[in-house]
Protein backbone atom coordinates (compact mmCIF):
# COMPACT_ATOMS: atom_id res chain seq x y z
CA UNK A 1 0.00 0.00 0.00
CA UNK A 2 1.69 3.35 -0.75
CA UNK A 3 1.64 5.61 1.69
CA UNK A 4 -0.23 9.12 1.14
CA UNK A 5 2.09 12.17 0.46
CA UNK A 6 2.12 14.94 3.19
CA UNK A 7 -0.21 17.98 2.44
CA UNK A 8 -0.49 21.09 5.21
CA UNK A 9 -3.57 22.19 3.84
CA UNK A 10 -7.06 20.25 2.43
CA UNK A 11 -8.11 20.47 -0.91
CA UNK A 12 -11.06 21.67 -0.11
CA UNK A 13 -12.38 24.36 2.31
CA UNK A 14 -14.07 23.59 5.37
CA UNK A 15 -16.50 26.82 4.09
CA UNK A 16 -17.06 24.41 0.82
CA UNK A 17 -17.02 20.82 2.64
CA UNK A 18 -20.39 19.26 2.52
CA UNK A 19 -18.85 16.54 4.69
CA UNK A 20 -17.80 19.25 7.33
CA UNK A 21 -21.32 20.53 7.53
CA UNK A 22 -22.65 17.45 7.90
CA UNK A 23 -20.28 16.70 10.59
CA UNK A 24 -21.77 20.24 12.27
CA UNK A 25 -24.94 18.80 11.73
CA UNK A 26 -24.59 15.04 13.09
CA UNK A 27 -21.28 15.18 14.68
CA UNK A 28 -22.28 15.47 18.37
CA UNK A 29 -21.97 12.28 20.06
CA UNK A 30 -25.95 12.09 21.97
CA UNK A 31 -27.28 12.85 18.34
CA UNK A 32 -25.19 9.93 16.91
CA UNK A 33 -26.43 8.11 19.09
CA UNK A 34 -29.93 9.20 19.04
CA UNK A 35 -29.91 8.81 15.32
CA UNK A 36 -28.75 5.11 15.26
CA UNK A 37 -31.57 4.30 17.76
CA UNK A 38 -34.31 5.92 15.24
CA UNK A 39 -32.93 3.93 12.57
CA UNK A 40 -33.05 1.03 14.67
CA UNK A 41 -37.51 2.36 15.15
CA UNK A 42 -37.27 4.50 18.14
CA UNK A 43 -39.66 6.89 18.40
CA UNK A 44 -40.55 8.14 21.96
CA UNK A 45 -38.67 10.31 24.67
CA UNK A 46 -38.83 7.46 27.21
CA UNK A 47 -37.54 4.85 24.87
CA UNK A 48 -34.54 7.22 24.00
CA UNK A 49 -33.64 7.89 27.11
CA UNK A 50 -34.08 4.34 28.41
CA UNK A 51 -32.05 2.91 25.98
CA UNK A 52 -29.07 5.35 26.14
CA UNK A 53 -29.38 6.13 29.43
CA UNK A 54 -29.39 9.57 28.35
CA UNK A 55 -29.89 13.00 30.76
CA UNK A 56 -33.29 14.14 30.00
CA UNK A 57 -31.97 17.67 29.44
CA UNK A 58 -30.02 16.95 26.94
CA UNK A 59 -32.06 14.69 25.19
CA UNK A 60 -34.81 17.13 24.79
CA UNK A 61 -31.91 19.71 23.56
CA UNK A 62 -31.07 17.37 20.97
CA UNK A 63 -34.15 16.13 19.95
CA UNK A 64 -34.87 19.89 19.37
CA UNK A 65 -31.56 20.21 17.29
CA UNK A 66 -32.66 17.05 15.03
CA UNK A 67 -36.08 18.45 14.66
CA UNK A 68 -34.78 22.07 13.39
CA UNK A 69 -31.89 20.35 11.67
CA UNK A 70 -35.03 18.05 9.41
CA UNK A 71 -33.49 14.78 10.70
CA UNK A 72 -36.55 14.06 12.86
CA UNK A 73 -40.59 15.31 13.07
CA UNK A 74 -41.88 16.09 16.06
CA UNK A 75 -45.04 14.36 16.20
CA UNK A 76 -48.43 13.84 18.96
CA UNK A 77 -49.33 10.58 19.59
CA UNK A 78 -51.77 9.52 22.20
CA UNK A 79 -52.10 5.98 24.05
CA UNK A 80 -55.57 4.42 25.22
CA UNK A 81 -56.75 6.88 28.30
CA UNK A 82 -53.46 8.48 28.83
CA UNK A 83 -52.44 12.13 28.02
CA UNK A 84 -50.98 13.43 24.43
CA UNK A 85 -47.26 12.73 24.58
CA UNK A 86 -44.78 13.74 21.02
CA UNK A 87 -42.90 11.00 19.31
CA UNK A 88 -39.37 11.71 17.15
CA UNK A 89 -39.61 9.56 13.84
CA UNK A 90 -37.25 10.13 11.38
CA UNK A 91 -37.85 12.31 8.41
CA UNK A 92 -37.10 11.08 4.36
CA UNK A 93 -33.95 13.30 5.50
CA UNK A 94 -32.86 11.34 8.65
CA UNK A 95 -33.58 7.86 7.09
CA UNK A 96 -31.10 8.59 4.14
CA UNK A 97 -28.59 8.63 6.54
CA UNK A 98 -29.00 4.90 6.80
CA UNK A 99 -26.54 3.98 4.35
CA UNK A 100 -23.93 6.18 6.10
CA UNK A 101 -24.43 4.49 9.29
CA UNK A 102 -24.95 0.64 7.17
CA UNK A 103 -21.35 1.79 5.88
CA UNK A 104 -19.63 2.96 9.45
CA UNK A 105 -21.35 -0.54 11.08
CA UNK A 106 -19.61 -2.29 8.17
CA UNK A 107 -16.06 -0.22 9.22
CA UNK A 108 -16.35 -0.62 12.74
CA UNK A 109 -16.98 -4.67 12.56
CA UNK A 110 -13.98 -4.66 10.79
CA UNK A 111 -11.54 -2.54 12.73
CA UNK A 112 -13.14 -2.59 16.18
CA UNK A 113 -15.47 -5.88 16.07
CA UNK A 114 -12.22 -8.31 14.48
CA UNK A 115 -14.45 -8.70 11.82
CA UNK A 116 -18.02 -9.44 12.98
CA UNK A 117 -20.60 -7.96 14.63
CA UNK A 118 -24.45 -8.06 16.00
CA UNK A 119 -25.57 -7.27 12.63
CA UNK A 120 -25.54 -8.88 8.69
CA UNK A 121 -27.32 -7.60 5.55
CA UNK A 122 -28.63 -10.13 3.23
CA UNK A 123 -29.93 -10.08 0.14
CA UNK A 124 -33.61 -10.88 0.16
CA UNK A 125 -33.86 -13.30 -3.00
CA UNK A 126 -30.22 -14.97 -2.93
CA UNK A 127 -29.55 -14.46 0.64
CA UNK A 128 -25.66 -13.73 -0.01
CA UNK A 129 -24.12 -11.16 2.53
CA UNK A 130 -24.36 -8.16 1.12
CA UNK A 131 -21.43 -5.35 1.78
CA UNK A 132 -21.28 -1.31 1.25
CA UNK A 133 -19.79 -0.92 -2.41
CA UNK A 134 -18.77 2.20 -5.06
CA UNK A 135 -21.13 1.79 -8.37
CA UNK A 136 -20.70 3.91 -11.17
CA UNK A 137 -23.64 5.96 -12.94
CA UNK A 138 -24.67 2.42 -14.51
CA UNK A 139 -24.44 0.25 -11.22
CA UNK A 140 -21.50 -1.58 -12.12
CA UNK A 141 -19.57 -1.84 -8.96
CA UNK A 142 -16.28 -0.21 -9.12
CA UNK A 143 -12.89 -1.37 -7.62
CA UNK A 144 -10.94 0.94 -4.98
CA UNK A 145 -7.56 1.04 -7.07
CA UNK A 146 -9.89 2.48 -9.94
CA UNK A 147 -11.17 5.18 -7.75
CA UNK A 148 -10.08 8.93 -8.23
CA UNK A 149 -11.42 11.94 -6.41
CA UNK A 150 -12.21 14.84 -8.45
CA UNK A 151 -12.76 17.96 -6.71
CA UNK A 152 -14.56 20.68 -7.98
CA UNK A 153 -14.59 24.04 -6.06
CA UNK A 154 -16.77 27.13 -6.86
CA UNK A 155 -14.56 30.15 -8.33
CA UNK A 156 -12.98 32.68 -6.13
CA UNK A 157 -15.62 35.11 -7.45
CA UNK A 158 -18.43 33.05 -6.34
CA UNK A 159 -17.23 32.65 -2.56
CA UNK A 160 -16.33 36.18 -2.12
CA UNK A 161 -18.90 37.70 0.54
CA UNK A 162 -21.51 40.04 -1.61
CA UNK A 163 -21.43 43.59 -0.50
Amino acid sequence: MTETPLIRRSPVPPSDCNLWKAFELIGDRWILVILRSALYGLRRFDDFQNELDIPRSILSNRLARLVDSGLMERREYREDRQRSRIEYPLTKMGQSLGLSFTALTEWSDHWIGNGSGPLALRSKTTGQKLAIALVDENGKSVRRDDVETVITLPSRASRRPQK
